[in-house]
C-alpha cells in the first residue's frame, strides 16, 4: 500500500464510514429487528423500549440516544472524541430510519439462525470498516470510555459490561433463544471483526538460516524484488558469527520465495510467522529502488 494523500485519505474515511454505517442499519432492519435477536449498544435499548412501547421509532430512540451520549462525550472526553466520531453517531440512525421502511426489507429470511449469521458476520464487517479508519460508532462506546476516564478500569472490560448490561435488560422480553441467537451473533461479530481490521495489513516474515546468506540476499532483492534486513548473530552449537536474512512479504510471494531460497541453498532453515500489521518503506511508503550502480555490483 503506497502513501496516501491527505484528501485521499479523508475520501476513503468518509467511505468507510458510509458503507459501514449502511451495512450495520441494513443488518439491523434485515435480520436483527424481525427475529427480536438480543443486541448490545445503543440499538439494544432502542429494541427494548420498542418492545415495551410500539408506537416509538427504534431509529428516532438510536438517534436521541446517541446525541444525549455524544454531548456527554464532549463534556468528559473532549473535542477530539466529538468530532471523530459525530458522523457515525448522525449517519447510523439516519440510515436505519431509511432502510427499515423499505418494502421487504424484513423478509429476506424465515430462518433466525440464518438471520443471525448474517448479521453477526455483517456486524463484524461493518464495525471493522468504520474502526480501521479511527473512528467509532459512538452510543455505549461513550459511556465505557467515560466510566474508563472516570474509573481508570480496562476499557474493553468497561466495554464488555456495557454491552451485557443492555443485552441483560433484554432477557425478560426475549425468549431463550433470542438470547442464544444474539451470543452467536457476538461471536461472529468479534470473529469478523478482527479479520477486517486486518485485511491488507497482515503480511508474513520469513527468517532465513544459511551459510549461503549473500547469495540469498541478492536473489531476494534482485529476483523476489522484496525488501531484506540483515541480522547478526551466533550460531547455537559452533558459536560463530553468522548473518541471517529477514524480510517481510505478502502471503502470495510466500511460495516463490521460498522455493527461491531453497533452490540456493535446499539445507537453509526458514522460519514463517504471520505478522498483524506493516508499516514503512515498501508497504505504506513508497519503496526506494535500488540504485544503479548497486544493482550491477550486486547482480554480479
Amino acid at each position: 500500500m503506497w502513501h496516501l494523500s491527505r484528501y485521499e485519505k479523508g475520501l476513503m474515511t468518509f467511505a468507510c464510514l458510509v458503507v459501514g454505517n449502511s451495512l450495520l442499519a441494513f443488518l439491523v432492519a434485515a435480520f436483527i429487528m424481525p427475529f427480536g435477536i438480543v443486541m448490545g449498544g445503543t440499538t439494544g435499548i432502542g429494541l427494548v423500549l420498542g418492545n415495551l412501547f410500539p408506537s416509538l421509532d427504534v431509529a428516532l430512540v438510536v438517534l436521541a440516544l446517541n446525541m444525549v451520549l455524544l454531548l456527554l462525550g464532549l463534556v468528559v472526553l473532549g473535542k477530539k472524541f466529538f468530532l471523530t466520531t459525530v458522523t457515525s453517531s448522525l449517519m447510523y440512525p439516519v440510515a436505519l430510519g431509511f432502510i427499515e421502511r423499505i418494502p421487504g426489507i424484513d423478509c429476506l429470511t424465515d430462518d433466525p439462525v440464518l438471520a443471525a449469521i448474517f448479521a453477526g458476520c455483517l456486524m463484524g464487517i461493518a464495525l471493522g470498516l468504520v474502526m480501521r479508519v479511527g473512528s467509532s460508532t459512538g452510543g455505549m462506546d461513550v459511556v465505557a470510555l467515560v466510566l474508563h476516564r472516570w474509573t481508570h478500569l480496562p476499557l474493553a472490560s468497561l466495554v464488555y459490561v456495557t454491552d451485557f448490561a443492555v443485552m441483560g435488560a433484554q432477557v425478560f422480553l426475549s425468549s431463550s433463544e433470542q438470547v442464544l441467537l444474539g451470543v452467536l451473533v457476538l461471536v461472529l461479530e468479534t470473529i469478523l471483526l478482527d479479520k477486517t481490521m486486518l485485511v491488507g495489513k497482515a503480511q508474513v516474515q520469513l527468517f532465513v538460516v544459511s551459510n549461503r546468506y549473500e547469495e540469498i540476499r541478492r536473489a531476494l532483492i534482485l529476483q523476489a524484488e522484496v525488501g531484506v534486513t540483515m541480522i547478526k548473530m551466533e550460531t547455537g552449537f559452533r558459536g560463530s558469527e553468522a548473518l541471517g536474512v529477514l524480510c517481510v512479504i505478502h502471503r502470495r510471494k510466500v511460495y516463490d520465495v521460498t522455493e527461491l531460497i531453497c533452490s540456493i541453498d535446499p539445507e537453509a532453515f526458514i522460519t514463517i510467522a504471520q505478522i498483524n500489521e506493516v508499516r514503512g518503506q515498501g508497504f505504506t511508503s513508497e519503496q526506494v529502488p535500488l540504485p544503479a550502480e548497486e544493482a550491477a555490483v550486486s547482480a554480479s
